[in-house]
């Protein structure tokens, strides 16, 4: 069962790579996450007019057209960040009983987003933290590999009503590590993040209503979901960015 939280659990951000590794998420303010990328708020806050010129997902099988995307994938090798040529994007059955098993290519992200300092500092940071929540290799040696990074931008919105941040429910992305960072709310009521142990009974529930704030995951120790949304008032709309790292190959090219 989840736990209410009247404030939000922040973290440290210099216990990030150790909460990840021993609660398997971390919260941090937006503020710290401009920190740790080494840009501004106002920087990061240039990436948000890109979030109102995402294309209608088509593939929703629950029949909804509440939700705008674009998806493109880079390789962090630790001291580049690389977009490859623009792909699919693939999950597994087993991660996502509504959409997986699907190649479903979306518009990539604009290349001006991309050709944005912040947004290369920011995944480059994230990826760094991913690398160090990993731990050390044999020999006491920082751990890294190459990094296969998926971006999503998402546009949830309310224009029938209701939006479904994940329509798939509680769920994990089959990744090792995932970011959830909160672009904008809107005239919406809703929209509650819950993360639950995936091997235990704890959780946490709690609402990340400042632009920036960052969820971070470890895939494989948490589940994670984010629940509906409404109109306050007027159509309403929430804007994320989510990010996704994989040691070894993007999903299906392992398989």
């Amino acid at each position: 069962m989840t736990n209410p939280t009247s404030a939000l659990p922040f973290t440290d951000p210099a216990a990030l790579a150790q909460d990840l590794r021993t609660t398997g998420y971390a919260l941090l303010r937006p503020a710290d996450v401009a920190a740790l990328a080494g840009c501004t708020l106002d920087e990061l806050d240039a990436l948000t007019p890109a979030w109102d010129d995402l294309a209608l997902d088509n593939y929703l099988k629950d029949g909804g057209n509440y939700r705008r995307r674009r998806h493109s994938c880079f390789i962090d090798d630790g001291a580049v960040l690389t977009q490859t040529p623009h792909r699919a994007h693939w999950q597994p059955v087993e991660y996502n009983a509504l959409h997986g098993g699907m190649h479903r290519l979306f518009e990539p992200i604009a290349p001006a987003t991309i050709a944005s300092p912040a947004w290369t500092a920011l995944l480059h940071a994230l990826g760094q933290a991913c690398s160090a929540a990993r731990g050390q290799a044999a020999g006491g040696q920082p751990w890294f590999a190459p990094w296969f990074v998926e971006a999503h931008q998402f546009r949830i919105d309310t224009l029938a009503g209701i939006g479904r941040p994940t329509p798939e429910g509680a769920h994990r992305d089959g990744v090792d590590f995932v970011a959830v960072l909160l672009v904008a709310r809107h005239h919406i009521k809703g929209g509650e993040t819950r993360v639950f142990e995936a091997a235990g009974h704890g959780g946490k529930r709690f609402t990340m209503t400042e632009p920036w704030t960052l969820l971070m995951l470890d895939d494989a120790a948490v589940i994670h979901e984010s629940t509906p949304i409404q109109p306050n008032g007027e159509n309403g709309h929430r804007d994320t960015l989510v990010l996704t790292w994989r040691a070894g190959a993007f999903q299906g090219e392992d398989a």
